[in-house]
């Protein structure tokens, strides 16, 4: 560990005892303005307010739910800066991100369960009641937020088949009966410019509101390719949401939500560690021995990039949806119908990602598309909340449709053409070498149901229960030069199919004791699956390695949970933990085979995984708050059949140890005008990136400070803010072979909002 990685720690151990042993609030705060946040002299006087989670589909107590859960409140989001996915993952106990290669491709953990390329997400993303249908809608620009709640542990018993680790929920900012809105403008590092506002009121008093945001940022970039002379990860993002709420009754309320999003960036980052460069021409590949360079190493970071294309990227989301709410006093059914576009293309610099070509018949091109569309409906009927036995039932189905192709080509050092369904063999420029094409059907239906009953004024039992069933149809396009399965040809289209189905029953049992009215005890035991899914086309065949299939089976995973909540000290301290024990069953593992532009999914037999949490806020005087938070998982591999000498390993992908802890302080310097101050550490763990563990990614620390002027009414905010202050470098993902893909750099900003 160095010097300065000694001190982080030491610091922040010094502040997590320093607030054990005070008093504190909680971070997380109620979804409307709390008291404290109106006046901090309140705060003093009635501690932490509660903050409301919809984790169960019904409005509850943060520290009544009997759900591991880590929850973020509009201010905590606004006074943390939270502008990304990331931002907040950085801040969640045993939750981990890794972004890379373009705008849509992310890589979540969450207590050992992983996602890997092509993959599935381990959790089920919810917004605004619409549950995403790819983790490719993921990454998009967070603003406007109200509330977002993190659930940890198997939530597929109302979730559904991808919240096998647990379940995100974002809620954007209602519409208001009240015309209000603010506007935001930013300046930073790499000129990187966003630009932010909203505007929320009345069309028809009382009975139609509207809420409209939006978000553009256009970003230089921070990373060089330095062949080019050009940079190499910028970007430019534009969203738009607008949502329409009527009450249409007394009883009937209509909420019509519409946002589209699109991006175009910079992409393929990627680094070859073993590429061994010319001493004359640094960017390209000694031609005596090419790959003579260093071992794969993923501490190794190379910043400076030698491609001869600069990646391209583009990512364009729209999403629909229409909610209707039906109260009949002695129940409430919702209904969600939505639709979604998702289209993403990425073409770059292949294998070795030098500025050398044609180098054993290496380092040419290669690119991905990929075209998604999604409808689906949920319907549930409630019980009221307020009555000692709750029931719930409701049903789901999606019919997705999803064409993706992924080519390699020759570099001819005249571009890279932009392959969707038709390939390029002939075309002299950048020749199409390879493509691999599928066309993909996904319909999955569930039904799903939860009873809650209080047994005694304390002591409350739940049983969750959700079928879910998902058939797959892949229609391979006979132009892949892949291999086809038998009989496919352009002429026999009919044998170009194949069809698997997945499905699960989901039970969830919890019970609830609460001891008073600061502390409460549970636990639970529950069983999450994420479907299984084919590789591509003629990928398996292609790569050439034991246990790479055409199918990759579904995944399953058993889990208990023990967890407690508490709040002590007049609720000026809150501590809340959980351990708990899972039984992991064919998790997935990524494989890149470089060679022939490879990308497959394999299943790891059985990991073991067991570890816990332990997250606590504090007020310690007026205005000064404090957050720290641990998260432990342990991994082990049990059981793999094509790799047996991994058995004992650490499970890829997931981070041992995360922790983050932070301190603001909120004080008024004039009768009118506010200081506002923040520092926040997160450590993200060591981790493998493969069953064998062939080199790890050492724990590392990211500090981020924000230095403020705040107008004492809330009007208007200037703000200094610093992400990776002491420019930590390191990869965001390492792929097996030595491909690193550099993360970013210390970035800075300069923030300027305006309430109105």
């Amino acid at each position: 560990m160095t010097k300065r990685s000694k001190t982080y720690v030491v610091s922040a151990a010094a502040l997590t005892a320093a607030f054990l042993s005070s008093a504190t609030p909680a971070l997380a705060q109620t979804e409307a303005t709390t008291a404290a946040e109106a006046d901090p002299a309140a705060a003093e006087e009635t501690g932490i307010e509660e903050i409301l989670v919809t984790a169960r589909f019904r409005n509850e107590s943060l520290q009544k739910v009997p759900v591991s859960v880590t929850a973020f409140s509009e201010k905590m989001l606004e006074d943390a800066q939270v502008n990304d996915v990331a931002d907040f993952i950085g801040m969640t106990p045993n939750l981990s991100i890794n972004k890379t290669q373009s705008s849509g491709v992310s890589f979540l953990t969450i207590r050992g369960i992983s996602q890997v390329r092509n993959g599935e997400s381990p959790v089920a993303t919810v917004v605004d009641g619409v549950q995403q249908v790819t983790s490719r809608q993921f990454t998009q620009d967070l603003f406007d937020i109200e509330r977002i709640e993190v659930l940890r542990g198997p939530q597929g018993a109302l979730y559904g088949r991808n919240a096998i680790g647990g379940a995100i929920v974002i809620t954007t900012k209602q519409p208001t009966n009240e015309f209000e809105g603010n506007a935001r403008v930013s300046a930073g590092r790499g000129d990187d410019y966003r630009l932010q506002g909203s505007m929320s009121g009345p069309i028809i008093d009382d009975k139609l509101l509207f809420n409209l945001a939006g978000s553009y940022r256009n970003f230089g970039g921070l990373l060089k390719n330095v062949y080019l002379n050009k940079m190499a990860d910028g970007s430019e993002e534009l969203t738009v949401r607008g949502r329409l709420r009527a009450f249409l009754t007394d009883r009937l309320t209509a909420d019509l939500r519409a946002n589209i999003s699109t991006v175009e960036s910079g992409a393929g980052n990627f680094q070859f560690q073993g590429a061994n460069y010319d001493p004359a021409r640094p960017c390209f590949l000694d031609p005596t021995n090419p790959f003579g360079g260093p071992a794969p190493d993923a501490d190794f970071v190379q910043r400076d990039l030698c491609a001869t294309n600069l990646g391209h990227g583009t990512r364009d989301i729209t999403e629909v949806s229409f909610k209707l709410d039906y109260d009949a006093d002695a129940f409430t059914i919702t209904n969600i119908l939505s639709w979604n576009k998702i289209v993403e293309y990425l073409g770059s610099d292949q294998f070795p990602y030098t500025a050398s070509v044609d180098v054993f018949g290496t380092d040419g091109t290669q690119t991905q598309y990929e075209n998604l569309k999604a409808w689906s409906n949920e319907i549930r009927i409630a019980s009221p909340a307020t009555q000692s036995f709750r029931w719930m039932f409701g049903a789901y189905y999606l019919d997705t449709s999803r064409y993706i192709s992924t080519t390699t080509g020759d570099d001819n050092l005249q571009g890279i053409l932009k392959v969707k369904r038709q390939p390029f063999f002939n075309d002299p420029r950048n020749p199409t070498l390879s493509f691999l094409a599928d066309d993909n059907g996904n319909k999955a239906w569930a039904l799903f149901g939860n009873l809650a009953y209080d047994i005694t004024d304390g002591l409350e039992a739940s049983v969750a229960l959700r079928y879910d069933e998902d058939r797959r149809t892949q229609f391979v396009v006979p132009l892949s030069t892949g291999p086809l399965p038998t009989g496919c040809t352009t002429t026999a289209t009919e044998n170009c199919d194949r069809t698997e189905t997945f499905s699960k029953l989901q039970p969830k049992v919890t019970l609830k004791y609460q001891v008073n009215d600061d502390v409460s005890i549970f636990g639970s035991w529950g069983i999450g699956f994420r479907s299984g899914q084919f590789n591509q086309a003629g990928v398996a065949a292609a790569a050439g390695l034991p246990g790479v299939f055409d199918v990759v089976r579904q995944e399953e995973a058993s889990t208990f949970d023990l967890g407690f909540k508490s709040q002590w000290l007049n609720r000026r301290l809150r501590i809340n933990g959980s351990i708990f024990t899972t039984e992991d069953k064919n998790p997935f593992y990524f494989v890149f085979v470089g060679s022939v532009g490879a990308q497959v999914l394999v299943n790891i037999d059985k990991v073991r995984l067991y570890g816990g949490e332990i997250e606590a806020v504090a007020n310690l005087a007026q205005g000064l708050d404090v957050y720290a938070n641990i998260g432990y998982t342990h991994s082990e591999i049990k059981e793999f059949d094509f790799s047996p000498a991994t058995i004992g390993n650490w499970a890829p992908y997931i981070p041992r140890v995360t922790w983050a802890a932070g301190v603001q302080y909120r004080t008024p310097i004039t009768e009118g005008l506010r200081l506002f101050t923040r520092a926040d550490i997160e450590h993200h763990g060591k981790q493998y990136w493969d069953p064998d563990n062939s080199t790890a990614r050492s724990g590392y620390e990211l500090v981020n400070a924000r230095l403020g002027l705040e107008d004492a009414g809330d009007v208007w905010s200037l703000t200094a803010s610093v992400s990776n202050l002491f420019d930590k470098a390191y990869n965001s993902e390492w792929v097996f072979g030595g491909f690193g893909h550099p993360a970013q750099p210390r970035t800075w900003s300069v923030e300027l909002k305006y309430n109105f």
